[in-house]
């Protein structure tokens, strides 16, 4: 038996059968994942900021709209800006004529998945 196949078991939270033991998960409290402009995390405690803007402070005051359009161009939008944005994404909402046919055939009590 080789080695992959004896250690197969691990991922399904059997210890494997090579004796091997992983750690237990170690915080990473203060170590930097990765660096981006859209976001940041806990960098001032249980924070979350997207572009620099709270999102505690515009989840409540803006429309989801304006979140897409400040993490596409890194700015909320004007009112003109917004009605745009708006019009252009109900424009791509629509499906293909075949996935909308597709779709219409498969029976209503059908298993989701």
């Amino acid at each position: 038996m080789s080695e992959t196949t004896q250690n197969a078991g691990a991922q399904g939270g059997e210890e494997p059968k090579s004796g091997f033991k992983p750690k237990k998960s170690v915080a990473l409290s203060g170590v930097t994942a990765g660096n981006t402009a859209l976001c940041t995390v806990g960098k001032t405690g249980n924070d979350l900021h997207y572009r620099g803007y709270d999102i505690l402070d515009i989840a409540g005051a803006c429309e989801f709209e304006e979140i897409a359009y400040l993490l596409v161009h890194e700015k909320l939008p004007t009112q003109a800006e917004l009605t745009a944005y708006k019009t252009k994404l109900k424009g791509m909402r629509g499906l293909p004529a075949n996935v909308k046919a597709a779709l219409e055939w498969i029976p209503a009590a059908a298993h989701p998945m």
